[in-house]
């Protein structure tokens, strides 16, 4: 049974909904304490009022793409606020299909803004030893079953994807002797608001067992961040139910 302890602090970014905020409802709910990070303050004051230990939930709203440089500062500056950190989950994301025809520079900048570029940043932050609790402490992104197994229409989000992939297996083997872990989780599609009609149109039959749920993935994410996944880094699970 994984459990954890309120001295216990981790940061999860993307609170306000879907995947992360399911993973920051059951790590509450096994007893850490949650820095829940988002945009809509009013989602997640709702993610707090819905969580077990509520006294144990701290809010921050942000956007992390406002300054990406600056990120690894704002964890300095969490740490400072809150204590040092026992996990980071960056569950925050953009996605959408879009054929290669409608592309562009703009929408390629978002896109990796999100899902690239700050989650780097905040890898960057947190593997700052000032900012974690050292060996045994530990980082999961939420990548893509797009970044390693493509569809049509993917030529942003998929790039993006495969990009977080790569690095976080490179940061992985560079914080090794540290004791630090790095993970990523690549879903197919969930039952989140991501999911639109369109993309849940396209999905339709693809996948064994019906579309996944969010507590399919987040159980994976607390997997990987507790202690009994002590000699698992550098790995990207892909959680798709075999998707035909």
């Amino acid at each position: 049974m994984l459990s954890f302890s309120a001295e216990q602090r981790f940061i999860v970014t993307g609170a306000s909904s879907g995947i992360g905020e399911g993973v920051a409802l059951l790590l509450n709910d096994l007893g850490a304490t949650v820095i829940g990070i988002g945009r809509d303050q009013h989602r997640l004051e709702d993610m707090r009022a819905r969580s077990k230990y509520p006294d144990h939930v701290f809010l921050e709203r942000k956007n992390l793409v406002e300054d990406i440089p600056g990120l690894p500062g704002y964890v300095r500056a969490l740490k400072e606020k809150y204590g040092k950190f026992q996990g980071l989950a960056y569950c925050a994301g953009l996605g959408g299909l879009m054929p290669l025809r409608a592309v562009d520079y703009e929408n390629m900048q978002a896109m990796f803004a999100v899902n690239y570029f700050a989650p780097v940043f905040m890898a960057k932050g947190f593997a700052d030893k000032r900012n974690n609790n050292g060996s045994g402490s530990a980082m999961v992104f939420i990548a893509s079953r797009g970044g390693v197994r493509t569809d049509p229409g993917m030529t942003s989000y998929a790039g993006s994807k495969g990009a977080l992939i790569a690095t976080m297996q490179s940061i992985a083997k560079e914080l090794a002797p540290t004791g630090l872990r790095v993970n990523c989780v690549s879903p197919a599609l969930i039952q989140t608001a991501m999911a639109d009609e369109t993309s849940r149109q396209y999905a339709e039959g693809k996948y064994p067992m019906g579309l996944g749920k969010v507590s399919d993935v987040a159980n994976m994410i607390i997997y990987l961040l507790a202690e009994q996944s002590h000699w698992i880094s550098g790995q990207n699970y892909v959680i798709d139910c075999g998707m035909v």
